[in-house]
């Protein structure tokens, strides 16, 4: 607690006096989670230095602000994060730097209320796993290259540019992943998984999704957690169930093992990347590839 009152203290004092300047005329952009790190890196290219607070397979639940982060944050001219209180453990930094000279921007702030997936569990009221709907992030990446273009109108062309092509790609992405979906019949499209990350996958793709843990992965899953749904995995005869790759694979393991004592088998059909990307420089370290890493291996293991 000692430790994070003192980083927003140091954040809350910096920024107060800390002049908005670029490094080497390039705007300075901080991000937090590796989705939307990626996105903003396509769509400023050439013309902006991106830090992503957080790396592969790390968990925004549970990341906190470390003192390291705090010259990044303050060296920064934009702030994207997910909002939607996905980054628990950091909302309260970002409230405090929104109360100086600089705003974070909260992407998932920007989205159509109504439209989201209700959750009693975060303060925000919604699920905030929203970027598992392809149409969502076309939104952040509107969002992204309207804020770079005010803040640097000189490569406003460039920035819409960039949109538009990466735009053009989402678009051939859903319709590939619409076509490998469809190789898997309705009733066999539930998704089991360590935590409820792909409730937004589920609506846009006819999936029922049960996570084990709920939304968050603060919460641990207990015993009756574990037995409720290797019942539900037994009546259904689900063939696979998955981890992922932010969260310990050992809730999952003793899942398909409560379902074999039971005298039934499941298969873990691999693992997902839910909260994070992969590792960079790969296929799934880019959201695209990630996505479409996804989907084929649901539609392979549940076949």
């Amino acid at each position: 607690m000692k430790k994070n009152i003192l980083i927003l203290l140091v954040i809350a004092t910096i920024f107060s006096c800390k002049n908005d300047t670029q490094s080497n005329g390039k705007l300075n952009i901080v991000t937090t989670t590796t989705m939307i790190t990626d996105l903003v890196k396509n769509i400023g290219g050439d013309h902006v230095n991106v830090q992503g607070l957080m790396g592969s397979g790390v968990d925004p639940h549970l990341y906190k602000a470390s003192e390291g982060d705090v010259t990044k944050l303050v060296d920064a001219n934009i702030i994207f994060y997910n909002g939607l209180h996905l980054e628990g453990k950091l909302v309260e930094v970002f409230e405090k730097m929104g109360s100086s000279t600089k705003t974070p921007i909260a992407l998932g702030e920007e989205l159509d209320k109504s439209t989201l997936i209700g959750s009693d569990y975060f303060a925000s009221n919604y699920d905030p796993h929203v970027w598992f709907d392809i149409n969502y992030f076309t939104q952040f990446a509107n969002k992204v290259t309207q804020v770079l273009s005010e803040k640097d109108p000189e490569h406003s062309d460039s920035y819409e540019a960039n949109k538009d092509a990466y735009v053009a790609k989402l678009n051939a992405l859903q319709t590939k992943l619409d076509a490998i979906v469809a190789l898997l019949p309705k009733d066999k499209r539930i998704l089991v998984t360590a935590h409820d990350a792909f409730n937004y996958f589920g609506k846009a793709f006819d999936f029922e999704v049960v996570g084990l843990q709920g939304l968050s992965t603060a919460t641990e899953a207990g015993v009756k957690d574990v037995q409720r749904l290797s019942a539900f995995i037994i009546e259904k005869d689900i063939k696979a169930i998955f981890v992922e790759s932010s969260v310990p694979k050992r809730t999952i393991e003793a899942l398909q093992a409560a379902v074999k004592s039971k005298g039934h088998e499941v298969a873990i059909g691999g693992t997902l990347y839910s909260d994070a990307l992969g590792d960079a420089g790969t296929i799934e370290g880019t959201y695209l590839g990630m996505f479409e890493y996804n989907v084929n291996t649901i539609v392979n293991a549940l076949k």
